[in-house]
């Protein structure tokens, strides 16, 4: 008898301590769920790098902190396409609970290996275009994000080289017409060009390694250059700013990181709050909402970015009333 009592008792006492133990109705402890998230990146340049930073600050803001219950898988295609394919079949096949893409060929990359898991993008010129998402306000599928393109950028770009070479005649453009970004860009510059009463002259890459002669070759061609949001190009950035310095021609571009790094001027915004924006998009998809739920969205602010340094080494003599509504970087 006592000893049917004792195990009855030890059976007790084995069935309450498995029923306390981890549980999160009597006050044990549950592991928290990490996130995986995977980010794809064309290329290198301060503006893309600065989209994926305002990303991951977004995400810490809201609680997912790497280490801890995030995990990043952070890739760069280095401008290869083949890495760049590669790269999204990777981060497919690791079953990511989100993947950021960041430029348009990494979105149309990841987008064309999943139709399954959340998929943003950030830093896409035309999102409709290259075939991304149905309508930006209405995305559908599994795929939403940020574009970089403001309504006023480009125009009020063009716009400003009359401002500030008032006798400039030539505008010779520099792109890869490799990338569906940069075709959109240009076509709208020459459309503004065309507008302004100027004259665009053309020269395209297909490599970072020729930006620096694809500069030289505008010498005597164009008496102002403008460098859209190319990713090939602003990789090699520093190449258009050797030559634009050393024979003083005037450089726009087609954001204000390119300003912050020694062009002279662009209407541009902050890609670390385009990044951020695309950021909260990911805590909403997390949190259970559809990317087909989340119209794409837009940069806010519009900016004049001149760079005081770029303008000495580059010949432009500047006034007051021209610096009066600017941001000033590079002095």
């Amino acid at each position: 008898m006592r000893k049917s009592l004792a195990l009855v008792l030890c059976g007790f006492l084995l069935l309450l301590s498995a029923c306390s133990g981890g549980s999160k109705e009597t006050g044990g402890e549950e592991k928290e769920k990490v996130v995986k998230i995977g980010i794809t990146q064309i290329v290198e340049h301060p503006s893309l790098d600065a989209a994926r930073e305002g990303f991951i600050a977004a995400l810490k803001d809201a609680g997912y902190e790497e280490g801890k219950n995030l995990k990043l898988d952070y890739q760069n295609a280095q401008g290869d396409m083949n890495n760049n394919t590669s790269i999204a079949q990777n981060l497919v096949a690791d079953k990511n609970d989100l993947i950021l893409a960041i430029a348009t060929a990494s979105a149309q990359a990841v987008v064309n290996q999943t139709k399954d898991i959340p998929t943003l993008f950030t830093a896409i010129t035309d999102p409709v275009g290259a075939e991304l998402v149905q309508s930006l306000e209405k995305p559908g599928g599994n795929v939403t994000g940020t574009s970089d393109t403001h309504p006023d950028a480009i125009k009020n770009t063009i716009a400003a080289i009359k401002t500030f070479i008032p006798d400039a005649k030539k505008v010779g453009i520099i792109y890869n017409n490799g990338e569906p970004n940069s075709v959109v860009n240009v076509k709208h510059a020459k459309t503004a060009i065309e507008a302004a009463g100027l004259e665009s002259v053309e020269t395209t890459i297909t490599a970072s390694s020729e930006v620096k002669q694809a500069a030289e070759s505008m010498v005597g061609r164009a008496d102002v250059l403008y460098i859209p949001k190319d990713n090939t190009v602003v990789a090699a950035l520093e190449s258009v700013i050797t030559v634009a310095n050393a024979k003083d021609i005037p450089t726009f571009v087609g954001e204000g990181d390119s300003v912050k790094r020694g062009t002279f001027a662009s209407y541009g915004f902050d890609y670390h709050d385009l990044g951020y924006t695309t950021g909260k998009m990911a805590v909403e998809i997390l949190k259970g909402k559809k990317p087909s739920e989340i119209p794409v969205g837009f940069p806010e602010n519009l900016e004049l970015f001149i760079n005081k340094k770029a303008a000495q080494e580059e010949g432009i003599t500047l006034t007051d009333e021209m610096l009066k509504d600017a941001r000033i970087v590079g002095e």
